[in-house]
């Protein structure tokens, strides 16, 4: 399998090399140059444990890895979670929630970067070398990041994160770990800002080889492909207890990786009816699936941090399918944006449903959802459940316009809806304090509480990060 870039101007090249790149260097996303066709494997797959599914569907892009390695760090990566079933799937009141925060610093990141770590490691090891990882946070990519790499031989990692716009214990979770290996970033600007100035970086190609600079964020291939399994894995279990021929994915969104993977599944056979995209008051993604618009508006900071973005680093691949893969069209489109901050793409994609879910509407169903099952949401799962209640009555048919009643969760049936739950409510206690007027609670973040922290504040300025990492690697 050799990967490709969206802009049509690097060679292409093998997975391993895909992995160790991240960021394309014409400034485009790596790509599989073509997707496999899995319809014919899905009857085989389905019995499969989670790790089991993941070596048979990674196996089929990550060709230049020998298998027996590619298992070893599948069952390795996944020995970390605290269930056996890595990513569970819980009914909660006529939906399917997927439960993706099992991991160690429970969110779905962990997924991807407990794997990404140790493909990092692995990659070091058989060539040599150091890797310097440059990453961007809204919050869950940092801290989960961190984890898979701290301690990690011929590794460091620097994090930027938006100083003050992550949860508290978002930024406790990355800033108390004090490994040497481990450097975290306030930046003084917005999620946009940190990301704005990670891609300008690696832009620069001769400083990206001079400094051995590597990604940890979804513009790396290989967390997309990790983040690939578990849409198959829920689809699985879903249709197992219901009998449904088809699913459809609830997916709270803001940097577009997690539905990215959803949709590169429903490409390589997966039966998938909807992608119900879900955003916040941030919501350019909502925006151009509804209007084919795509213009950036003012980052508003929400209860779902991680959300807070106008700019999603991932659009571009889904552009480059949108545009029939042509990547003269592609950066025509790209080109454009970077200049007028807004790009149009007319028609529709049927595959998608788009909405949004304000700060009343997602501490509304947190707390109706806990007062009716006793089931703690997150507000980012929240905004994904809020969406799926108003637009899965419009997908499916005679579906009754009253929430909540037998009818209603009857006809969800008909074509279940699984929602992606990205991380532990007790990430956002505030949010859940004011939902529901109890704090979230687990014992990994309970011990943040006291920990020291370790973290320089920086300007949001590229040659301030520039030369920060000029000194520290």
């Amino acid at each position: 399998m050799k990967y490709i870039s969206t802009r049509g101007q690097m060679e292409p090249v093998g997975f391993l090399d895909a992995v160790m790149t991240g960021l394309a260097s014409d400034g485009g996303l790596l790509l599989p140059a073509s997707l496999p066709d899995v319809s014919g494997k899905l009857a085989a797959w389905k019995d499969l444990s989670y790790q089991e599914l993941a070596f048979e569907v990674m196996r089929l892009f990550a060709t230049d890895l020998p298998p027996a390695d590619l298992k070893a760090l599948i069952e390795k990566s996944y020995s970390t979670f605290r269930v056996p079933e890595v990513a569970p799937v819980i009914p909660v009141d006529g939906f399917h929630v997927l439960e993706l925060w099992h991991g160690p610093t429970l969110a779905f990141k962990d997924i991807a970067l407990q794997f990404l770590g140790n493909l990092f490691e692995y990659i070091l090891q058989k060539r040599g070398g150091r890797l310097n990882i440059l990453g961007a946070t809204s919050g869950d990519t940092g801290s989960a990041a961190i984890c898979g790499v701290r301690g990690k031989k011929n590794i460091r990692i620097f994090i930027m994160h938006p100083k003050g716009r992550t949860s508290p214990v978002q930024e406790k979770q990355m800033t108390s770990v004090l490994d040497d290996n481990v450097f975290n970033l306030a930046v003084e600007g917005t999620f946009d800002d940190c990301q704005h100035l990670m891609k300008s970086i690696f832009s620069d190609v001769e400083f990206k080889e001079k400094h051995s600079l590597g990604s940890v964020n979804s513009v790396n291939w290989a967390r997309v492909l990790a983040q690939i399994v578990y849409y198959f894995y829920a689809a699985f279990r879903v249709q197992e207890t219901t009998g449904a021929k088809q699913v459809q994915f609830a997916v709270p969104t803001g940097n577009f990786g997690d539905i990215m993977a959803g949709y590169i599944a429903a490409k390589m056979g997966l039966p998938v009816k909807k992608l119900i995209l879900a955003t916040n008051e941030n919501n350019i993604l909502s925006r151009f699936f509804n209007t084919g618009v795509y213009s950036i508006g003012k980052v508003v900071p929400t209860l779902s941090p991680s959300m807070d973005i106008q700019v999603a680093s991932n659009f571009e691949r889904y552009l480059y399918y949108r545009t029939g893969q042509n990547a003269a069209k592609l950066c025509e489109l790209m080109n454009g944006f970077a200049k007028n901050k807004s790009l149009t793409v007319p028609g529709a994609d049927d595959l998608f449903a788009a909405g949004e879910a304000g700060t009343a509407q997602t501490l509304a169903v947190i707390k109706k959802v806990y007062e009716q099952e006793g089931y703690t949401l997150d507000p980012h799962t929240a905004v994904g459940v809020v969406v799926a209640e108003r637009l899965g009555r419009a997908i499916l048919p005679k579906a009754p316009p009253v929430i909540g009643s037998d009818e209603e969760r009857t006809a969800r049936r008909s074509v279940p809806t699984i929602c992606l739950a990205t991380a532990h409510p007790a990430k956002f206690t505030d949010a859940i304090q004011q939902a529901i007027g109890i704090a979230a609670h687990h014992p990994v973040l309970d011990k943040l509480a006291s920990a020291e922290t370790r973290c320089d504040t920086i300007a949001n300025d590229e040659s301030a990060v520039r030369d920060y990492l000029v000194r520290k690697t």
